[in-house]
C-alpha cells in the first residue's frame, strides 16, 4: 500500500509541476510505466477534480493532461473504461462543488482580492462570459482552460437553478472528459498511417511528437479567449474611429462679426 501511495504522489507531482507544461513528454514517462494503471487513474483523478472543483485548480493541466492520457493508454493497452467513468464522475463532481463555492460566497465573491492562488481577473473573465452565453457556458467553458475553472463559481454566485446547471454540468463533463482522452487514445492508429505516407517515412509517429500534439490541442482551447480579445480590440478601434468621425464632422459655429457701435448723438 505504501507503494501504491509513492506512486499517486510521484505522478502528482509530475503532472502539476508547471515547468512539465512544455514538456509533455514527462507526463507519457510518468504514466507509461509498468504497474502504475490503478496509481496513474487516482492521481489523474485528484487533478481532474481540483482543476475543476477548486478556485487553485486554474493552474493545473487539463486538456493536454488527458490527450496524453489518451495516448499512453494506447500504448499501453490500457482499458479505457474506468478512466473514462472515474474522469467523467471527477469532472461532474468538480463542478458541482464549484457551485456550491460560488452559491455560499454570494455575489460578495466578485469583490475578493486577488491572491497568489485566487485571481479576480480570472473570475471577472468567466463572469463576462456566463452573463454573454447564459447556461450553456457551462458547456463551452468545459474546453477553454482557466475559465472552465471560475465558470462554476459565476453560475452559484448568480444564483442559477442547480437543476438547470447538473444537466449541463453532466452533460458538459462528459463530452470534455471522452473528447480530449478518445482524440489521444485514436490518434495514432487513424493519423499514423497516413503521415507516414504523407512524410515516406514508415516509422513515423505521434507518439514521438506528443509536444506537437499538445501545443495543437492547447491552441485550439484558447482559440475563443483569442477570438473575443480580438473582436473586443476591433471593436475598441470602430468605436473610437467613430467618435473621431462623429467629432470631425461637426461644423464649427459661424462667428459672426460685431456690429459696429453708434455713434453717440450730438446735443443741440
Amino acid at each position: 500500500m505504501e507503494e501504491f501511495f509513492s506512486q499517486v504522489w510521484t505522478i502528482i507531482i509530475t503532472l502539476i509541476d508547471p515547468r512539465n507544461l512544455s514538456h509533455p513528454e514527462l507526463f507519457k514517462e510518468a504514466l507509461n510505466q509498468q504497474g502504475v494503471y490503478w496509481a496513474a487513474l487516482v492521481a489523474v483523478t485528484l487533478i481532474v477534480f481540483t482543476e475543476t472543483g477548486l478556485l487553485i485548480g486554474f493552474l493545473l493541466p487539463g486538456d493536454s493532461l488527458l490527450v496524453v492520457l489518451g495516448i499512453v493508454a494506447q500504448l499501453s493497452g490500457w482499458n479505457l473504461w474506468p478512466f473514462l467513468i472515474t474522469l467523467s464522475a471527477a469532472a461532474i463532481i468538480g463542478d458541482t462543488v464549484g457551485y456550491w463555492i460560488g452559491w455560499k460566497a454570494g455575489p460578495a465573491i466578485f469583490n475578493r482580492p486577488s491572491s497568489r492562488f485566487f485571481k479576480q481577473e480570472y473570475l471577472q473573465r468567466a463572469r463576462a462570459f456566463y452573463e454573454k452565453h447564459g447556461g450553456k457556458t457551462i458547456i463551452i467553458a468545459r474546453f477553454i482552460p482557466i475559465v472552465r475553472t471560475f465558470v462554476p463559481v459565476v453560475a452559484g454566485a448568480a444564483r442559477m437553478e442547480f437543476r438547470t446547471f447538473v444537466s449541463y454540468n453532466v452533460f458538459g463533463g462528459i463530452g470534455w472528459i471522452f473528447s480530449m482522452i478518445l482524440f489521444g487514445y485514436y490518434l495514432i492508429p487513424l493519423l499514423d498511417p497516413p503521415m507516414q505516407s504523407i512524410l515516406g517515412k514508415p516509422d513515423f509517429t505521434w507518439a514521438k511528437h506528443i509536444d506537437k500534439v499538445v501545443i495543437v490541442v492547447v491552441f485550439l482551447s484558447v482559440v475563443p479567449i483569442l477570438w473575443k480579445a480580438a473582436k473586443h480590440w476591433l471593436d475598441g478601434r470602430k468605436a473610437k474611429t467613430a467618435v473621431v468621425a462623429a467629432v470631425t464632422a461637426v461644423e464649427p459655429p459661424e462667428t459672426s462679426s460685431p456690429a459696429p457701435a453708434e455713434a453717440p448723438k450730438s446735443v443741440a
